[in-house]
């Protein structure tokens, strides 16, 4: 294993203050520096992304003053993936004086992600996440409310309070119409400038600071250089390496990769999440997989029929010949464990002969007593266009059948380091929502990604950013004819030109596909090192033919969605590779990385944590050079290291 990486000195979060926990956010606030309004017209921020994190924070810049100019390549900021959050979004407001607390939270989600986040950005997105519902609600967010007007919430996994405020079953597109309404007003102001249907391919690195990006119109093929005083990455997560996810298709990772190659940290990319809820595989026909909310496990019950290979009716097993396993094994949170533990849950069920439905991938998520509980006007009204949605893609009625879910590939908890001010290790490079590692660990609890990606925006960025542009502008002098601006266009050139010049026999969908089932089988729910090994020859092997043996049709001068997809799944391959290396290093098992040589007696993930409690933070260093990682210790002052246990 030693000449598939190097180790370079570790790397230290400075920009976190000391001082009480509680008081830490508070006390960086004041130290940053601050721009006057008058001077923040003259100060320009490049953001990359039009989601959640990345709309949120583009509005409450220009608000501030700033001039903004976003690139999505989507055609509209309301096509992001971020619409597809559908359960809620979690905030310690205690509505349901229930015990729920800032502390608490802060306490579920450092236990959820395994111990393997940082205290401090925990802590501080905890506090944040009260002051998020009152910005949504401010701005005429839907929220779902109790019969006197307050606001409901319902529960989520990992969690024994209420504390996820929800819109029915769309809670992502209403927060997200919520922040492009604020986008939407601030680009009519002249603050903020769109640029749609373009695609980021690099960074332009000017004296050792991100000044700028280099993009393709893809409707034209142009190839555009924009600067700014700074630049941040929204650009959401990378869960399409496995190519079959609950992530939309162009979903990708070349935004942050880029940036990687560039001098920016990737940190944890082992760390992806497997969803619970996602309706099973059907065939190899499809591209992608659809995610059911995880908040249909608050009045669905999972179970499996006792008796192996049980192909009847689900109607027809009485109640003695069904497992409601997870009710079983984990009595204290019962359907509502982790997302982790719930995979892992369904996947020993299913390798043991229990599964059902077509390859016997599945378990049964069942509303029979909560409609018979709850009435199913009650029903309709939490979870209706789910079980629409549902009913549309498998032909079958969740009202009068169970749901069949399996396991899927979801959200990856890894992504570019970051330190608290969300800046990256390439100086002037910030990096919000999911592209960044910064708060979720080993494990996202369910509801946190709309916390995350809207406390990123709406609050911490907006802060942070501002001490950055206060000390170091854009030199006036700098513009597209510098140097480095130039030769960051000629990779783009050179880069699509040998795209187009392989024309090889096969698509590159293929090449997708059969990295993705690589990256499933030997770093999915389980890892090994054998499996690890293994695919790390593949990858390679199959890389090589990509670049000698793939079809990529038409020319880089024209809407070419194929050059696109190429593109992607070229920095895909590089990807996939440091993934495998990452959880190879990674001898322990923690949150979504399951290390097989590393499991309790009942088959939990068991920790080391005298080995492995730091970040792993991989710097790139040459395409034929191994990857350098870079340690970066966490300590746990306000939350004891104890092995999880959700009995």
């Amino acid at each position: 294993m030693s000449t598939l990486f190097t180790v370079g000195d570790p790397v230290v979060d400075t920009k976190a203050p000391n001082g009480p926990i509680q008081d830490r956010w508070d006390t960086r606030r004041f130290e940053a520096g601050l721009i006057s309004p008058a001077n923040r017209r003259q100060r320009s921020v490049i953001m990359v992304g039009s989601g959640l994190a990345g709309g949120s924070a583009a509005a409450t810049l220009g608000e501030a003053g700033y001039h903004v100019s976003v690139f999505c390549y989507q055609d509209s900021p309301r096509r992001a993936h971020s619409i597809a959050a559908q359960g809620g979004i979690n905030a310690a407001k205690d509505y349901r004086n229930d015990g729920d607390s800032i502390r608490r939270l802060f306490y579920d989600t450092v236990k959820g992600g395994d111990y393997r986040a940082r205290e401090s950005n925990v802590y501080r997105l905890a506090q944040v996440s009260k002051a998020i519902i009152d910005q949504a609600v401010a701005q005429g967010v839907p929220f779902a409310r109790e019969y006197g007007g307050l606001l409901s919430t319902r529960s989520f996994g990992g969690v024994q309070v209420s504390r996820t405020f929800y819109a029915r079953g769309q809670t992502g597109q209403q927060l997200l119409l919520g922040a492009y309404q604020a986008l939407e007003r601030q680009i009519d102001a002249g603050t903020v400038e769109m640029h749609t249907r373009h695609e980021m391919l690099e960074v332009i690195v000017i004296e050792g600071r991100a000044r700028g990006i280099v993009v393709r119109d893809m409707v034209t093929g142009e190839i555009e250089t924009h600067l700014a005083d700074a630049v941040v990455l929204a650009s959401g997560g990378y869960g399409n390496v496995f190519h079959l996810s609950t992530n939309a298709m162009g979903c990708n990772v070349t935004a942050t990769w880029r940036a990687h190659r560039k001098g920016a940290y990737f940190a944890n990319p082992c760390y992806t999440q497997i969803h619970p809820t996602c309706i099973p595989v059907s065939g190899e026909h499809q591209s992608k997989l659809t995610l059911m909310s995880e908040s249909l496990r608050n009045d669905g019950r999972i179970w499996v029929p006792v008796q192996l290979d049980d192909a009847r009716d689900p109607r027809e097993i009485p109640e003695s010949e069904r497992d409601y396993y997870l009710e079983r094994q984990y009595p204290a949170f019962g359907n509502l464990v982790p997302r982790d533990v719930a995979s892992r849950a369904a996947k020993n069920q299913c390798d043991a002969g229990h599964g059902v439905g077509p390859g016997g991938r599945g378990v049964y998520l069942d509303f029979a007593d909560a409609l018979e509980r709850l009435g199913r006007r009650t029903v309709e009204e939490r979870y209706g266009n789910l079980f629409d949605m549902y009913q549309k893609i498998t032909g079958e009625d969740p009202y009068q059948v169970p749901m069949r879910i399996y396991p899927a590939i979801h959200y990856t908890m890894g992504g570019l380091w970051v330190d608290y001010d969300l800046q990256s290790s390439l100086p002037g490079l910030f990096v919000i929502g999911e592209a960044n590692f910064s708060d979720h660990g080993a494990n996202r609890l369910g509801a946190s990604a709309l916390m995350q990606g809207l406390a990123d925006g709406y609050f911490v960025l907006p802060n942070t950013l501002a001490d950055y542009l206060a000390s170091h502008p854009l030199p006036a002098e700098m513009d597209s004819t510098h140097p480095e601006a130039q030769r960051a266009v000629e990779e783009v050139r050179a880069r699509i030109d040998a795209l187009l010049g392989v024309r090889g026999s096969r698509s590159v969908d293929s090449f997708h596909r059969e990295l993705g089932a690589i990256l499933w089988e030997h770093c999915g729910m389980e890892r090994s090192a054998k499996g690890l090994q293994r695919a790390i020859t593949q990858i390679r092997a199959l890389r090589d033919e990509y670049w000698s043996d793939v079809r990529v049709t038409g020319t880089g001068a024209e809407l070419n969605q194929t050059l696109e997809r190429a593109g992607r799944v070229a920095d895909f391959f590089e990807l996939a590779e440091l993934m495998c290396i990452d959880a190879l290093h990674r001898e322990e098992s923690c949150g979504a990385h399951f290390r097989t040589e590393s499991q309790t007696e009942g088959g939990e993930a068991q920790r080391i944590d005298e080995d492995f409690t730091y970040v792993a933070a991989w710097e790139f260093t040459g395409d034929d050079s191994p990857p350098r990682l870079h340690r970066e210790h966490l300590e746990f002052e306000h939350v004891e290291l104890t092995q999880r246990s959700y009995t």
